[in-house]
């Protein structure tokens, strides 16, 4: 008997995942994208009218006390600002309604064949009127976003606008004979069965009774010159005498219901048009109006027209985000402490106030009546000992305030980061020639300036206090804001580190003299003959103001634009010239009298024509900043100094000396001095913005000064004769050339000689070649190395 074999029990199939969706599942997630669609929708729409007010707002998604005018408030100016202006424009609107068809496809169970293919065509559609409004908006860049911008840029780079102009058409006809199933010969067979249809209908139309005996056909005739027939007609003479001619007559027969056309003779009068001569219109007297007429006003950025100005991208976001941290206890501490010191001192107070800067937070306070103001003035020093405060600055009065104002630092202070202030409202719709953002008040708002109206700047404090990077933030404002035609920059470093990194925009951005190697300047020598240069070229300026009758280089570049200035005279298109100086004291030092003069010259009238001056020194004494610099820089920045003596120098007051460092400066213009926490750009920054610019299209070379010849030949021409040599001229060349030190003290202790003498026999040995030309306060470069050389130089000269 066979034994029964046992079957294996089967296992449970374990459940496999799968990505498909329940009924429940798909109504859910249909309607969220349905009411995502809308709602984007909404926010997309509403981004063209409040990007503008939405545009600080970016950076400060986590602060919930800051509200965005978007529909969707900060959300929505986030992802609109992701989507339209980085997208694709305006044409991402139609990602909404893809987004809703997605969603009515789900929520209704349709089937999605169709769907992919709407898809499809739909980012065909995005993507074409992205690149056409990049093509035909370029000046709106919202209505085609980064994408297409870029891409419109791109494709012009190797096609140019009448290539861009027709792939664009190329692209339009690919959609509609895709996806709207055109083709010519529908479109001429559309028109041939209108076209029939319509003479049909006027064939086919029933005849009217005739209204006082003239038919409709004789109404038509009267109102129009030309007569409906259909055989060929034969041409009328018309004549300006009364004639008797063959005219159609038009005849009804009633039971065919139709027109026939007999030839009668009747009599006609015809009337004779007149025609009107137009008389010759009057050509304009000025020959600027029909040049401007004719081919626009002169645009100066067209030789760069394709550049691009640097994107917030590359600055950095520094410090927290969501703006300044209210330490409520610090507050009620600091106030506690105020009151009770003055209290101390039997001064009442009526209002507190507190206002929070990113720095600094301004107690002002109304003390009670009857209190005098100096004797609050006088207790700065007990009110910083109660506070274990790093700086007190008391203000007293506010000017147009009737309070006292106490300058209290935060415990913890907020960086003021470049990006920031750049973004702001305030800086981007500045309308200035030439716009400077230098950080934020004490109330937290954006400072701003027109350099062009300071007109020159001075900038002083102690060494690693802000200065540099004050200088960062002044050259970084002009470069977001001034197209390279419109500004340029001469640049004297005598730390030869701190402004290297803009060479890179050197054909950009800078100006130099045409034997330059280097635009920056760093040698103490080139910055008189580029400061002289500087001067020729304020005097040629006032020269062509004067041709053109113009008081300044604003009104001369609107008429050069105007094309009322002509080229051929010498007129041109004036930049603004910034010059920079990193560190005065130096130059003071090495130069004295020789900087000092063309500085007072283009102080005192370089404003007009559009020369500006920044001058920067760790060193405010009264020898560096004296009376002529101070009478013709009005504005002054003062960063923190170590004395009160400093600070009087710089700003004719005090307060200087009470800042707390790390960019906390003063401002001012000759009348009321504000605080200011100056913007953070960091060295990568500045390298980021620099190679942007400097890896685009520019000019030939950088923007090239009057040359200037200085006189450096008043060495060369003491002593050409020997035998007029001083007899100790021997010995004195061994000394130098021993100690290699070319100076006249050397050969007067030496060789126990005058000062006089000493120095002629200094002259004598520059004659010779043997030392260097003068270099100021130091000595003069050995250019002998060894007694061995100087025995040869003197050996081969003959008696």
């Amino acid at each position: 008997m066979a034994k029964k074999v046992k079957k294996p029990k089967s296992t449970p199939r374990k459940k496999r995942f799968s990505l498909k969706l329940s009924k429940q599942n798909k109504i859910i997630l249909g309607g969220l994208l349905m009411l995502l669609g809308i709602a984007l929708f909404f926010s997309f729409i509403s981004f063209y009218f409040t990007w503008q007010d939405d545009q600080s707002l970016l950076s400060e998604f986590s602060n919930r006390n800051e509200q965005a005018r978007n529909l969707l408030n900060k959300f929505g100016a986030n992802v609109s600002h992701l989507v339209l202006y980085k997208g694709f424009g305006i044409s991402s609107i139609l990602f909404t309604f893809l987004l809703f068809l997605s969603g009515l496809y789900m929520f209704l169970s349709m089937q999605k064949q169709g769907l992919l293919r709407k898809w499809i065509w739909g980012l065909v559609f995005i993507i074409w009127i992205s690149i056409a409004m990049g093509f035909f908006a370029d000046e709106k860049p919202l209505l085609g976003g980064m994408v297409g911008y870029e891409m419109n840029d791109f494709l012009q780079d190797y096609g140019g606008k009448v290539g861009v102009f027709l792939l664009l058409l190329f692209g339009l006809i690919v959609i509609l004979v895709r996806f709207f199933k055109f083709s010519p010969d529908t479109a001429v067979a559309y028109i041939n069965t209108k076209g029939k249809s319509l003479a049909t209908e006027l064939k086919n139309r029933p005849a009217t009774k005739p209204k006082d005996g003239v038919t409709p056909q004789e109404e038509k005739i009267g109102e129009s010159d030309e007569i409906p027939l259909e055989e060929e007609e034969t041409p009328i003479v018309i004549d300006t005498y009364t004639h008797k001619k063959d005219i159609p007559v038009l005849k009804q027969e009633e039971e065919e219901n139709e027109f026939k056309i007999e030839v009668g003779t009747e009599e006609e009068t015809i009337a004779m048009e007149v025609e009107k001569i137009q008389e010759e219109l009057e050509e304009p007297d000025n020959i600027s109006d029909k040049l401007v007429e004719d081919f626009g006003e002169f645009d100066p950025t067209l030789e760069l027209g394709n550049f691009k100005f640097p994107s917030l991208d590359l600055l950095d976001q520094h410090g927290a985000t969501g703006g300044i941290t209210i330490n409520q206890e610090e507050l009620e501490e600091n106030k506690n402490r105020i009151v009770e010191t003055l209290k101390n001192y039997k001064i009442g107070i009526a209002q507190i106030k507190a206002t929070i800067g990113p720095t600094v937070t301004l107690y002002e306070i109304v003390p009670d009546a009857g209190v005098r103001i100096s004797k609050i003035k006088n207790l700065e020093d007990d009110i910083a000992l109660s506070l274990a405060a790093l700086g007190i600055r008391i203000i007293a009065p506010i000017p147009g305030k009737g309070t006292i104002g106490i300058e209290v630092p935060n415990k913890n202070s907020t960086i003021v980061s470049m990006r920031s202030v750049i973004a702001s409202s305030k800086f981007q719709k500045a309308e200035m020639q030439l716009p400077i953002a230098f950080g934020k008040t004490i109330s937290n708002e954006t400072f701003v300036v027109d350099l062009a109206k300071m007109p020159h700047l001075l900038m002083a404090g102690a060494t690693g206090q802000g200065k540099s990077v004050g200088l960062n933030a002044v050259l970084t404002s002009l470069l977001y804001k001034k197209h390279p035609a419109e500004v340029k920059f001469v640049l004297i470093d005598p730390k030869k580190v701190e402004l290297t990194l803009f060479n890179k925009i050197e054909r950009h951005y800078l100006a130099k003299l045409p034997d330059s190697e280097e635009a920056i300047i760093t040698d103490n020598n080139k910055v008189i003959n580029t400061l002289n240069s500087l001067c020729i070229e304020m005097d040629n300026r006032y020269e062509l103001l004067k041709a053109a009758m113009v008081r300044n280089i604003k009104e001369y570049n609107v008429k050069f634009k105007a094309r009322k200035l002509n080229p051929n005279d010498g007129h041109m298109f004036l930049p603004y010239i910034v010059l920079v100086i990193d560190e005065f004291a130096d130059l003071i030092m090495t130069a004295g009298k020789e900087v000092e003069t063309p500085i007072a010259r283009l102080a005192q009238l370089a404003r007009a024509i559009g020369i500006h001056l920044i001058i920067a020194t760790q060193r405010p004494s009264v020898n560096v900043i004296t009376g002529i610099i101070k009478a013709n820089f009005p504005a002054r920045i003062a960063f923190r100094v170590t004395s009160k003596i400093d600070s009087r120098t710089i700003l004719d007051a005090q307060g200087a000396d009470q800042l707390i460092g790390r960019g906390d400066m003063l401002y001012t213009q000759g009348n009321d001095v504000t605080r200011i926490q100056c913007a953070f750009v960091d060295t990568p920054e500045v390298e980021k913005i620099t190679e942007f610019i400097g890896a685009q299209r520019a000019y030939p070379d950088a923007h090239l000064l009057p040359e200037y010849v200085g006189n450096d030949d008043s060495g060369t021409s003491i002593d050409y004769n020997i035998s007029d040599r001083d007899a100790k001229f021997r010995e004195a060349a061994e000394v130098i050339v021993i100690a290699q030190q070319g100076s006249a003290s050397l050969i007067q202790r030496k060789l126990k000689l005058g000062y006089n003498r000493a120095g002629r026999i200094i002259d004598q040995l520059e004659a010779a070649g043997i030392v260097g030309p003068f270099e100021g306060s130091k000595a003069r470069q050995v250019l002998v190395q060894d007694i061995q050389g100087l025995d040869q130089i003197l050996g081969n000269e003959s008696p």
